[in-house]
């Protein structure tokens, strides 16, 4: 008797392959790939005397839609790039010494060699911000998982590693996270695990917070679990991916503005900003709709977890949109932290006392946009799903692509204004594409 069995791709392993073409296809791509491996096991050689044992890829990925709500429980639209990060990593012997974990870049030019000592519990110095941090967080984050799972992958040993990245950094195309995958990927594939993909994506989201950002883990999904030439949903609380396939007649074009977004360094001002102004709007909203102040504040981390209460209020008025809800119960001006403390009856500091990165931003921060930033959250939520329902459609090819474009600008309009994480570099660069006839233009990444 035979078996037949269907398996989602996110339950698989990560594919091992002894040759290039599966990867990277033929022709041009073949070439450049087979070069740039080439050149990575000389330097490594040259750094360490012997060669590599294994080589890990990840890729860089673009967002389509749904900007900033992967961290508030929201579904995101990505798809992986040409671009990818290469680790190409080395065992050391037991009997070696020092066991060291030495960082090393192809590019030795502008990221120099990071030594660490082959500990999982080091902590990471993230006032001291250095790209070898990235590796360290897939290091750390490994050990979490096999010890959480009981695997045992023995004593923590040396490793020799040099990384060759072609995303470009703080393009919004998630280089971070491209190091951070391929990093954790090398690291298992060294000590003989591997896991399902999903499950890395997972850990791999859960460990670059070692760096200090309070990712929600779209950028790890898709670099993990994306294929060729498809687009995928993400699902997050369990992650999961649904294929979608774009329409054949559209072309998504990715410009760099040039414009470059220290993520990790600035995140008390920028990004981890928005993560609090997102919880505190939440918490506002759900005392506001009923809630007493402590169960708001214990049970509510995301503005996903009041959405029913917002829509149970849009139904009074014949709606199912939460942003009436926004709307009626958070005022536009800005809030001081005095304003919030008078709902929530406690102290921000209080309310955030577990998160070390919150509490910086807590510092940093003079007041909170919690409207704006609700708004764009609900209304963002919706476009995901109105540009897959879009793609899923009967509307003509030409329809469809206006429609998706009308999203992309309804998008770029809500990260602009109510998100506040474009700048003018982009505003530029959105306008030079829509004035030369693009269908729809936004921003993509951090910002």
């Amino acid at each position: 008797m035979g078996e037949v069995s269907l398996v989602k791709h996110e339950e698989l392993p990560v594919p091992i392959y002894s040759e290039l073409e599966p990867v990277y296809g033929s022709a041009s791509q073949l070439k450049e790939a087979e070069i740039r491996f080439k050149n990575l096991k000389f330097k490594f050689i040259d750094l360490f005397d012997q060669s590599p044992d294994i080589y890990a890829r990840s890729p860089g990925r673009v967002n389509l839609i749904g900007e900033h709500i992967d961290y508030e429980g929201y579904s995101v639209l990505p798809m992986a790039i040409r671009q990818d990060t290469i680790v190409a990593i080395r065992k050391c012997d037991s009997n070696e010494s020092e066991k060291l974990l030495r960082i090393a870049n192809v590019n030795g030019d502008k990221y120099s060699l990071c030594t660490y000592p082959a500990d999982p519990l080091q902590d990471i110095d993230v006032k001291n911000h250095k790209w070898g941090h990235y590796v360290i967080c897939g290091y750390k984050g490994f050990y979490e998982y096999v010890k959480l799972k009981g695997i045992d992958v023995g004593e923590p040993v040396g490793l020799d590693i040099v990384v060759d990245g072609t995303v470009p950094t703080g393009s919004g195309l998630s280089s971070s996270a491209a190091l951070v995958c391929s990093s954790t990927i090398a690291i298992m594939a060294a000590l003989g695990v591997n896991l399902p993909k999903k499950e890395i994506a997972q850990l791999t989201c859960e460990c670059e917070r070692h760096i200090g950002t309070q990712s929600g883990g779209m950028d790890q999904a898709i670099s993990v679990m994306a294929q060729s030439g498809i687009a995928e949903l993400i699902d997050f609380n369990p992650i999961r991916a649904t294929d979608v396939q774009l329409p054949a007649g559209g072309s998504f074009v990715i410009a760099h503005s040039l414009a470059e977004s220290q993520k990790a360094v600035t995140a008390a001002v920028n990004y981890n900003n928005r993560v609090v102004e997102c919880r505190l709007a939440a918490i506002v909203l759900g005392i506001k709709l009923g809630m007493e102040p402590q169960e708001a504040i214990s049970n509510v981390k995301t503005l996903s977890d009041v959405e029913g209460l917002c829509v149970s209020f849009a139904g009074t008025l014949g709606s199912s949109d939460p942003v009436l809800a926004v709307k009626e119960f958070l005022h536009a001006e800005p809030y001081a932290a005095e304003d919030i403390e008078k709902i929530t009856q406690e102290k921000l500091e209080t309310i955030f006392a577990n998160s070390s990165t919150s509490l910086d931003v807590l510092r940093a921060a003079k007041y909170y946009k919690l409207h704006q930033r609700a708004a764009h959250v609900y209304s963002e939520a919706k476009r995901v799903h109105a540009f897959k329902d879009t793609v899923s459609s009967k509307l003509s090819e030409e329809d469809m692509l206006k429609k998706l474009g009308f999203l992309m600008n309804e998008s770029h309009y809500s990260c602009s204004v109510l998100y506040e994480c474009s700048c003018p570099e982009l505003k530029e660069l959105v306008k030079i594409c829509r004035d030369n006839g693009a269908l729809g233009a936004r921003l993509t990444g951090a910002g």
